[in-house]
C-alpha cells in the first residue's frame, strides 16, 4: 500500500480513537448535567468532549509519530515537524469549527425535543464526527498533508 495512503489511514484512526474516548465521557459528563439548563449542559459538554478529544488524540498521534520526525542523527526535525503541524492544525482546525457548530445545535435540539441528556450527546456527537471526519479529509488531501516524496 501506498506511503501516503498508509499515513491518512494512521491519522484517520488516531481520530477515531480519540472520538471513542471523547464520546463516552461526553455521554456521563451529559448525564451529569442533566438537570442544568440545555444551554448550559451543551456548552459544559461540548468542554468535555473537546478537553478528552484533544489529549486522546496527541496521545495516539505522538505514539504513531514519535519517530517520524527524527534525522539520522537521531535529533529533531524541526522544519519537517512544523510545516506538517501546521497542515494538520490547518486540517483539524478548520473541521473543528464546523464541528462545535454542529455539535452543539444538534445536542441542544435533541435536549429541547426530551431526548435522554446522554442519548443527546452520543447522537449529536455521531453525527457531527461524521460530518468532521469529512471535512478533515477533504482538508487534508487539499492541503496536501502528506504528499507522496519525490
Amino acid at each position: 500500500m501506498n506511503n501516503q495512503y498508509k499515513e491518512y489511514l494512521k491519522l484517520n484512526k488516531n481520530i477515531f480513537f480519540a472520538f471513542l474516548a471523547s464520546v463516552t465521557i461526553s455521554a456521563i459528563a451529559s448525564q451529569i448535567f442533566a438537570l442544568q439548563a440545555k444551554y448550559v449542559n451543551s456548552s459544559a459538554t461540548l468542554v468535555v468532549d473537546l478537553s478528552v478529544y484533544y489529549a486522546a488524540f496527541s496521545g495516539f498521534f505522538y505514539i504513531d509519530n514519535r519517530k517520524k520526525y527524527l534525522l539520522e542523527s537521531g535529533k529533531l526535525d524541526k522544519s519537517r515537524l512544523k510545516t506538517d503541524l501546521v497542515k494538520i492544525i490547518t486540517s483539524l482546525g478548520t473541521g473543528e469549527i464546523i464541528y462545535v457548530i454542529c455539535r452543539w445545535i444538534l445536542q441542544y435540539y435533541l435536549l429541547v425535543r426530551d431526548y435522554e441528556a446522554y442519548a443527546s450527546s452520543a447522537l449529536a456527537q455521531s453525527i457531527s464526527f461524521i460530518v468532521y471526519m469529512i471535512c478533515v479529509n477533504i482538508i487534508a488531501k487539499s492541503v496536501k498533508l502528506y504528499k507522496e516524496k519525490e
